[in-house]
């Protein structure tokens, strides 16, 4: 089973709560980024380029415990960077788990079997380790050879002494359906609880652009991976039913970008994970004074390839809740990946790209100087 019948139970009653009280925006998954250093650089990768003062900061785990219980979602996705370099990240993730919220633990493993001895197993705990897919795959997305033993022993390790583990797979453009297919069937080989799968979100600043999926291609590739494993049901996933026939051209979605609300060491990320367009410095005025309507596929230009979970994933959440014997269906039959696609959100209306990133560098640079000239000369504050 890819997500745990408590994990179900807890989110489910957490959505019903919402839609009781008659909230039209709800967070679902808190996306926390307590540093954005990484020791990978992966081509694809939107997340590291960033000047050295900004790649040094970190959010203190009082900033993460607090952005817990600002946004009160039931579901934490530690993220980066690689968060394992966090010194005091077993201390952030004993705090949310203290909350009784579910913690999915994104790394890429390169640190994981070192720090395996402070954490413990829980069942509201999950490592989820980035595989790109098999060896060979993985150490290209990477753009480093090595990567993918080294996350199978640690992926091993753990699951010797009873954690929960699932892989993170993103998808490309250069991918073989078969070989992505013989992939998912490995990680049954690995123990892996489950399999988390999203096509990649072509970060503007990534140095590689060429490899992205647009929205057709993505559905076409699903559909070819999932084909080949009984419209997916011969593997695991710790994603709705919905979201993957999404993927698969079945289901026409609207992304919901507050439904996986993002705190960075900027602040509260506009509009959602993948776009750094504002930074708020609350939750509050995150939620109450993001210009929601501005973004997302058939609005905005940045947003008309994207097909990614932390956009998609709370819509068709959303979706099963209101109708379960959709998902009921799905689960039944599985993917379809034969006839017509659902119809696709026209693009003739989205308002052009801004490139508006260097100013927030900027502005976080000049926050960090100035710190920085305080520390050294504090009479000059008085």
């Amino acid at each position: 089973m890819g997500i745990p019948l408590l994990q179900k139970a807890y989110v489910g009653a957490y959505v019903i709560r919402q839609h009781l009280a008659g909230r039209k925006r709800y967070p679902l998954v808190l996306m926390l980024e307590p540093l954005f250093r990484c020791n990978l650089a992966c081509a694809g990768c939107g997340k590291i380029d960033y000047p050295e003062e900004i790649l040094n900061q970190r959010l203190s785990v009082e900033d993460c415990l607090q952005a817990v219980d600002e946004c009160g979602a039931p579901v934490v996705s530690i993220a980066g960077g690689e968060p394992l370099v966090h010194r005091e990240l077993a201390e952030v993730v004993k705090g949310i788990l203290a909350r009784r919220k579910f913690v999915y633990l994104c790394t890429n493993a390169l640190l994981m079997e070192k720090k395996l001895d402070q954490y413990q197993p829980s069942p509201f705990f999950v490592w989820s380790v980035h595989l790109d897919g098999d060896k060979e795959m993985h150490d290209r997305s990477v753009c480093q050879k090595g990567v993918y033993d080294k996350a199978v022993a640690a992926i091993r390790a753990a699951k010797k002494r009873g954690f929960r583990v699932n892989i993170n797979c993103t998808l490309f453009n250069n991918m073989e359906p078969a070989r992505v297919a013989d992939f998912f069937d490995s990680a049954k080989t690995l123990g892996v609880d489950a399999i988390t799968v999203s096509p990649g979100y072509a970060y503007e600043r990534a140095p590689d652009q060429e490899h992205f999926l647009n929205r057709e291609k993505t559905k076409r590739l699903f559909r070819e991976v999932f084909r080949r494993g009984n419209g997916g049901k011969d593997w695991s996933f710790s994603q709705s039913g919905l979201f993957l026939d999404f993927l698969a051209g079945n289901q026409t979605y609207h992304c919901t970008p507050w439904g996986n609300p993002t705190r960075t060491v900027f602040g509260w990320q506009r509009p959602c994970y993948l776009l750094g367009e504002g930074y708020a410095k609350t939750f509050k005025e995150l939620m109450e004074e993001t210009e929601w309507d501005k973004y997302g596929t058939g609005n905005y230009e940045k947003c008309a390839n994207c097909m990614v979970h932390c956009g998609y994933e709370a819509t068709a959440v959303k979706d099963a809740i209101t109708r379960p014997w959709k998902e009921l269906a799905m689960a039944m039959r599985g993917v379809r990946t034969e006839g017509a696609m659902a119809p696709e959100i026209p693009l003739d209306r989205q308002r052009p790209a801004e490139y508006v990133f260097s100013r927030h560098v900027e502005l976080k640079l000049a926050e960090i100087r100035q710190a920085e000239a305080l520390a050294k000369h504090p009479a000059a504050a008085e």
